[in-house]
């Protein structure tokens, strides 16, 4: 699909614009044209990008759709990659998708470009569509508006990664099971992905705030300059995920040690209890024992008596002397 919208000062917005006028309408400097492209072939995309006189690098790496966010500028316009992550919660896993946003930004125009949809971009085209004023400060206001939203759409993902943790926590210390470990890991996945985009988003949007460029009005870096802010705090909440997430693996392994070390306790505890009673029993099992021999005191009733309360007070007094030694 492509859709696009075209905003001249005095003018009602105009929208679904032909093809051809593209170049044409790029030509007049108080107008404003947004072009999207959602989840268009590259041998139909092609033709139009070379309309807008683009270099065929830029338009070759906004159709692969394999960069990290980058930033290049090229003079009259400025081809920008930044990417966006939906995260979702499925079961006891995660799933995570991570795609690209291509944007090609000139002194009155913005082309972006995305195998799927944006949440960000369908925001801001609502916000034009609805109201004209979206679109009078520019085509770098507007990149702006699209960066703020792509940045803001984060949250979710990290609030629900954060109740996440928290339900972890709470398992580890109540109940621990293999199943925890792997929702921790798959957390731990979605964090470093989280990051893996943030780092290099991060440095993209300090260009726009700090570095010259000729499609960037330098009043306007004050906003990118807040978006960065932005990232830089995602950054940073993103990092002390990682370490309750670490934290939490950490905590799990002790106390699963620690239960194994409970139970080998009260198993070695049992054992030492009925060990002298083995001994016992192996003693007096033994087949040299005879009823009709010299040893007939043996198998009397008191001695049976007898043996029979040493079953009984050994183990407890063995008890009562490891309690006195703290060893249980």
């Amino acid at each position: 699909m492509i859709r696009s919208l075209y905003f001249v000062p005095g003018k009602s917005i105009r929208k679904d614009i032909p093809v051809h006028e593209f170049p044409k309408l790029t030509q007049n400097p108080e107008g404003l044209l947004w072009v999207d492209f959602v989840s268009e072939p590259p041998e139909i995309c092609l033709p139009i990008l070379q309309s807008f006189g683009f270099h065929p690098l830029a338009i070759d790496d906004a159709l692969q759709e394999t960069h990290v966010p980058k930033l290049d500028d090229w003079g009259d316009y400025l081809y920008i990659v930044l990417n966006y992550m939906n995260a979702r919660e499925k079961g006891d896993s995660w799933e995570t998708e991570v795609d690209e946003l291509d944007i090609f930004l000139g002194q009155n125009y913005i082309v972006t470009h995305h195998d799927y949809p944006v949440a960000a971009i369908d925001e801001t085209w609502a916000a034009c569509d609805r109201d004209p004023r979206n679109v009078q400060e520019g085509a770098d206001h507007l990149l702006y508006k699209i960066a703020d939203n792509l940045v803001a759409g984060y949250m979710p993902a990290v609030e629900k990664i954060d109740s996440a943790i928290d339900q972890i926590e709470d398992q580890v210390f109540d109940r621990p099971s293999p199943r925890t470990l792997e929702k921790l890991f798959a957390l731990k996945r979605v964090l470093l992905a989280m990051r893996r985009i943030l780092l290099p988003q991060r440095e993209v949007l300090n260009k726009l705030a700090r570095d010259d460029y000729k499609v960037i009005d330098p009043r306007d870096r004050i906003f990118f300059r807040d978006i960065y802010d932005h990232l830089v705090r995602l950054h940073d909440i993103n990092e002390s995920l990682r370490d309750l997430v670490g934290g939490a693996l950490d905590t799990y392994l002790s106390v699963v040690n620690n239960r194994m070390n409970e139970i080998m306790k009260t198993l070695t505890t049992i054992t030492v209890l009925f060990m002298p009673l083995s001994v016992l029993t192996g003693f007096f099992g033994m087949n040299f024992f005879e009823p009709l021999g010299t040893l007939k005191s043996w198998t009397t009733n008191p001695v049976f008596y007898l043996t029979l309360a040493t079953f009984f007070i050994l183990p407890i007094s063995m008890y009562i002397w490891m309690r006195r030694r703290t060893w249980i």
